[in-house]
């Protein structure tokens, strides 16, 4: 296959950004180290919300973007794993948020008592909650019926991409720091614990006042997930069982019946954070190619995914 486009990177933001293309009309391959539900994206909670990304106020356009595609996603999901879910932000007001915020129907700020657990403020709001696994092979498919090939290929350096067509869409995350290479990425260490549900149908988060660890459930079809952590500079890829029981321990301080479900697994993730916020940015390669740099989405690639896609599809097409 001749290619106008190749995307290196096969999480959610390489796919989306794969997708956008190839139904533009865009010869388009993935070339990708890893299956789709082995990827960083397919560990992510995976709750619309815009967490840890700059810059603020592109991120805020990118995500009310990706807001109105989860939507209409939400119709199907079975299929496209997005369904609308109602819960709790604690430790959050309407004040203290971006102007995108204005923008999300139904955001409500709570009363003291109708926060839960041991927090004094919050918000109430029904957001897209999307269930990964099923998300990403639902992302390949639609990806493929358009056309798209996807190829499980590791790189060391783009030069091979290059030479086989005349973009190359940078979309490999953590990766990025020695392909780009770019030293203001740095890991920022997420684990989870996935419990069998006792009859939560409710999100709940904390940021608990943006330290080193969050709290947070999402109910998940077969399971909840549990969280977790937000460790910057810790690059270890292995579940720390003290980390694990600590984590339990704070979901049950919001609803105590979390204390006794049986655990089903354990799941890390290494976010890829950049200093200076999300890298979209066109720049020439040798022999009058273009590389599309797409990456730094921190914990927020989900929430950002649709509204970012567009955008490198412009610079693509440039």
């Amino acid at each position: 296959m001749e290619s106008d486009v190749i995307v290196v990177g096969g999480g959610v933001v390489g796919l989306t950004t794969a997708v956008t293309l190839a139904e533009r009309g865009l010869r388009v391959r993935v070339w990708s180290r890893d299956e789709v539900t082995d990827t960083t994206s397919a560990v992510a909670g995976a709750l619309w919300w815009p967490y840890r990304i700059e810059p603020e106020e592109a991120a805020g356009a990118w995500a009310l973007a990706s807001l109105r595609v989860y939507g209409e996603l939400a119709a199907d999901p079975e299929r496209t794993g997005v369904r609308w879910v109602s819960g709790v932000h604690a430790d959050t007001v309407l004040d203290g948020l971006g102007s995108w915020a204005r923008e999300v129907p139904g955001l409500r700020q709570l009363a003291p008592e109708e926060v839960p657990g041991p927090y004094g403020v919050g918000l109430a709001a029904r957001l897209p909650l999307i269930d990964m696994p099923v998300h990403l092979a639902w992302l390949r498919g639609r990806f493929e019926t358009a056309g798209g090939v996807f190829e499980r290929r590791a790189v060391s350096g783009f030069g091979a991409a290059a030479a086989a067509a005349p973009v190359v869409v940078d979309c490999t995350g953590l990766s990025a720091r020695e392909l780009a290479p770019d030293p203001g990425l740095r890991p920022v260490r997420g684990q989870l614990v996935l419990v069998e549900n006792p009859g939560i149908e409710e999100w709940f988060t904390s940021a608990d006042g943006g330290s080193r660890r969050t709290t947070y459930f999402f109910p998940q079809p077969g399971r909840l997930v549990l969280g977790g952590t937000a460790e910057e500079d810790d690059e270890r890829t292995e579940p720390d069982p003290a980390t694990a029981a600590a984590i339990v321990a704070r979901c049950a301080r919001v609803r105590p019946e979390i204390a006794g479900a049986r655990v089903l697994g354990h799941r890390v993730g290494l976010r890829p954070a950049r200093s200076g916020g999300v890298r979209i940015e066109a720049v020439p390669l040798p022999g009058g190619g273009r590389l599309v740099h797409h990456y730094g989405h921190g914990g927020a690639g989900v929430t950002v995914a649709w509204g970012c896609a567009e955008r490198a599809a412009e610079l693509v097409e440039a």
